[in-house]
């Protein structure tokens, strides 16, 4: 091996490359304690932005329920806190690197007239302190409304109590490269965004309204004087006009995915009956080997209407309608008509095969749009999320009172009942009364207890109103 490549991996060359490596991963943790709290705040700043119109994230916004108030809460929670944290190792860290350099005789302008082959982490540091500033200063823009008392970026005071005891779980943020921080920290929003003076009274306002409900002014004007900010800002039409966009998109491909979701199953039903199922069935099942009847009830309802037909030949023999019939005419009459009933029952047991293996496909066809189409079903539950909370409280108890009704309801079980021969006679089964009993006895009774601990658990949080008015209107 040559001289120098021994030298160069020895162990000395070896134990210096890692001491630098991690010499300069230290001279780095300000830097890196710095961005990632500077990326809390962003995420701070991009909650007001998105879902509280620019403001602070409060617990008094009517816009939400609980539970995402609660999300919220536990999200701002969170980030205040890696903020805190990031803060004290940027402190930390950075004074030890400048007592280090102060101990080495090392200043600011001594680290820019480094070679860049010495130590080129330390070339950053001559433009560091611009970049600290700018960040710190949007820093303590973001976290001054949510401290008890105005302090510097690098001392949060403890936080809300309200916030520590919101606790749920989130999936975390998607990081942010370099050029979007800096761009998010020089370049103005879309959104404009209250000075920290407004955000600040802002805070105090909130403070207030928590600790005394009761205020000079009711807050449905404040609301509307809100709202009239809201309409007289300059962008205001240009958000009106992307919203009603987003609305008429959202509501386009709801409305597809539900035509979907209803016709390519019964067109796949129908078109493999058709053409797959049919020919196959109808070529390997042999017309006179094969039995005549799936089940003992196809059979019954095939003597009972050839008995039938032969009263109806008697009756009207009876009555004149007809000339009489001799023993010989009455046997060729019903004999025609056993054969005509005979192929009429073979058919529909083919068409119950049929049937089977059709709907088998269909099925199978539902299940792959279902997969397919993740993000326009997740649009589609926006849409009804939207459609449903938005009506009004009556509403909302009128069509939970229908569901009910219809389908545990007092008169359900004649519905169950019709549903349950309907879906037998279809698949080619014999209809069991025992089983049908049976089922109407518990199923329904097991759909009222999801309605009733839905309506508990989640309407009572979201729209006690709604609950209130459907028990009026259930008494």
């Amino acid at each position: 091996m040559p001289t120098h490549s021994r030298m160069k991996t020895s162990p000395v060359n070896l134990l210096k490359r890692s001491l630098k490596a991690a010499n300069q991963w230290f001279r780095r943790t300000p830097e890196r304690a710095l961005d990632e709290a500077y990326d809390a705040a962003l995420r701070i700043r991009s909650i007001e932005e998105t879902h509280f119109n620019g403001q602070i994230i409060s617990t008094e916004s009517s816009e939400y329920g609980e539970s995402v108030q609660a999300y919220f809460q536990a999200e701002l929670k969170k980030y205040l806190n890696i903020i805190k944290i990031r803060l004290t190792e940027f402190r930390t860290s950075k004074s030890i690197l400048e007592i280090s350099n102060q101990i080495n005789g090392r200043t600011s302008a001594d680290l820019a007239g480094l070679d860049s082959s010495e130590n080129w982490q330390d070339l950053d540091f001559v433009d560091q302190p611009a970049i600290y500033l700018e960040k710190l200063k949007f820093i303590d823009t973001v976290i001054s409304p949510y401290t008890s008392t105005k302090s510097s970026s690098t001392s949060l005071v403890p936080f809300p109590d309200s916030l520590q005891e919101q606790t749920t779980l989130a999936e975390p943020a998607p990081q942010l490269s370099n050029s979007s921080k800096l761009q998010l920290m020089t370049s103005p929003t879309k959104n404009s965004k209250p000075s920290n003076s407004a955000r600040a009274s802002s805070s105090v306002d909130d403070v207030e309204s928590l600790v005394d409900k009761t205020g000079v002014l009711p807050r449905s004007i404040l609301k509307t004087v809100d709202r009239i900010k809201r309409e007289l800002d300059p962008k205001a039409e240009e958000e009106v006009v992307e919203n009603f966009r987003n609305s008429k998109a959202r509501t386009i491909i709801s409305l597809r995915i539900i035509l979907l979701l209803i016709t390519i199953p019964l067109l796949t039903q129908q078109l493999t009956k058709i053409v797959i199922v049919g020919p196959i069935v109808d070529r390997f099942r042999d017309n006179e080997q094969a039995a005549i009847f799936l089940n003992r009830e196809m059979e019954e309802e095939a003597l009972l209407e050839l008995h039938l037909y032969e009263e109806r030949l008697k009756f009207h023999a009876l009555i004149g309608g007809a000339d009489a019939l001799s023993s010989e005419e009455m046997e060729e009459k019903l004999h025609q008509r056993a054969i005509e009933i005979q192929e009429v029952s073979r058919q529909a047991s083919n068409d119950a095969i049929k049937n089977v293996f059709a709907d088998i496909f269909s099925v199978a066809a539902f299940v792959i749009l279902i997969l397919n189409s993740k993000r326009e079903l997740a649009v589609l539950k926006s849409f009804f999320d939207e459609l449903v909370y938005g009506l009004s409280d009556s509403a909302k108890a009128f069509i939970i009172i229908l569901l009910t009704d219809i389908f545990v309801g007092f008169h359900s079980p004649h519905g169950w009942e019709v549903l349950l021969e309907g879906i037998s006679r279809h698949l080619g089964l014999p209809a069991n009364r025992n089983f049908i009993f049976l089922f109407i006895a518990t199923f329904p009774v097991i759909l009222d207890t999801i309605f009733k601990y839905w309506i508990f658990r989640y309407l009572n949080r979201i729209s006690p109103s709604a609950v209130a008015t459907y028990r009026n209107m259930n008494e």
